[in-house]
């Protein structure tokens, strides 16, 4: 997998594993609010330059195996990706609306660390996994 991307003066490969989850862990993330989101990820990504190798919306919890250029931090991909989705989501489905009058879907935090020391296809195949207890809808994000 050394498809490395290259800026002005830099050529690179910045891959990070991260997950986060619903506020108070609400199996919120099924069906049309699934696919959405999938969706809602996949364009915020792309908008910021940023690639998603492998991902998993399960019920309540985000996976994703994503590449993040140099030039942006985590804190500030991973401040992109939940707070675009969620005001999106919110202002699409008014069930969320209803359950989160505060206005936050995603819980504060998320976990995060680098591919480098697990290889990309252990992280893919590790993501790839990730299954509810009962089976759940299914969809990747890819």
């Amino acid at each position: 997998m050394q498809e490395y991307k290259s800026g002005g003066h830099t050529v690179w490969d910045c891959k990070y594993h991260l997950v986060w989850t619903t506020k108070y862990r609400y199996p919120v993330l099924k069906g049309d609010v699934g696919y959405r989101c999938r969706d809602l990820l996949r364009e915020i990504a792309m908008s910021r330059e940023m690639v998603i190798y492998a991902g998993s919306i399960n019920r309540d919890h985000v996976h994703l195996l994503i590449g993040i250029p140099p030039n942006m931090s985590v804190s500030k991909a991973v401040q992109y990706l939940k707070g675009k989705s969620s005001h999106k989501l919110m202002s699409e489905f008014r069930m969320l609306k209803k359950r989160y009058w505060g206005q936050h879907l995603w819980a504060r935090g998320y976990w995060v660390a680098t591919s480098g020391n697990v290889t990309d296809e252990v992280w893919m195949e590790y993501i790839k996994n990730q299954q509810p207890p009962e089976l759940d809808d299914e969809f990747r994000v890819v």
